[in-house]
């Protein structure tokens, strides 16, 4: 009995512990607040877990630069972001009801929940941690291109989450992230010396295709379904339709730049194994 008792009291105290983070910390008014240093917060320790990881586990880190040893750990938080923020956003995209057409009534750029906006506020958290270990150490982790791609992205994203509108043409872009791990891995396999190797062949054939699927063909679908419901984004704030319009054409061309540059690579790769 006594035994019991105590595991009741455990239980009830574990449920009073989940109550108060979700009437507190994840109650509208600090949901934003929590969601985005809780992203600073778990890229921070991403990044140290992968240090952790390589230095017990990776031959080739430790004859690494210390500039290159930030880079990996750098590409092992940003990994982890992207498989994080693409899972959601194709669940969202796809399979969720929240931006259905038929299943929930009213316009879908206003729809929003408490799960959609934490994962759009952890997503902050990492752009915001990313993009300055970028100004920081400018431009060993990336030029011009990568600052104008993640103040972008940041913005639109912090938008979304802050004021709720537009989270389904958020998450459309952020699907993009999926092409992320494949980039980075093309950088580990580089820098262990196996640029020669099948692997990095077929790293490279794989980011082919999901560049094209993820940042082009779904950039063109996403413009569609913006044209199939413009009457709804034209009642946005100005500024939310701006963000709309502008940030994806942007990052549509920086897109469309970097796919002529995989095409190139991977022509020459091919060549070399012919």
């Amino acid at each position: 009995m006594a035994v019991s008792k105590r595991a009741a009291m455990k239980f009830k105290s574990v449920q009073n512990q989940a109550e108060l983070v979700k009437s507190y910390l994840l109650s509208d008014p600090y949901l934003s607040y929590t969601s985005v240093l809780s992203g600073i917060f778990a890229s921070k320790m991403v990044y140290d877990f992968s240090h952790l990881i390589s230095t017990s586990y990776f031959r080739t880190y430790a004859g690494l630069t210390k500039i290159q040893r930030i880079e990996w750990n750098n590409r092992g938080m940003s990994t982890a972001h992207a498989i994080f923020i693409s899972t959601m956003s194709l669940y969202f995209v796809f399979w969720s009801d929240l931006y259905s057409d038929h299943l929930i009534a009213g316009n879908i750029t206003f729809r929003s929940s408490q799960l959609s906006s934490f994962a759009l506020g952890l997503s902050v958290g990492y752009f915001i941690s990313d993009l300055a270990m970028i100004c920081w150490l400018y431009p060993a982790l990336g030029g011009m291109e990568y600052v104008i791609h993640h103040s972008l992205s940041g913005i639109a994203v912090a938008y979304s989450l802050l004021t709720g509108e537009g989270q389904l043409y958020t998450f459309m872009v952020l699907i993009s992230e999926v092409t992320t791990p494949e980039i980075n891995m093309r950088w580990f396999l580089d820098t262990a010396g196996l640029k020669r190797s099948n692997a990095y062949l077929i790293n490279g054939v794989v980011i082919f295709f999901a560049w094209l699927v993820a940042r082009i063909l779904l950039f063109v679908y996403m413009f569609y379904h913006v044209h199939l419901h413009y009457d709804q984004v034209m009642q946005m704030h100005i500024v939310g339709r701006n963000l709309i319009f502008v940030v994806p054409a942007a990052l549509g061309i920086m897109n469309l730049m970097w796919f002529g540059k995989i095409v190139k690579g991977l022509r020459s790769t091919l060549a070399k194994k012919l």
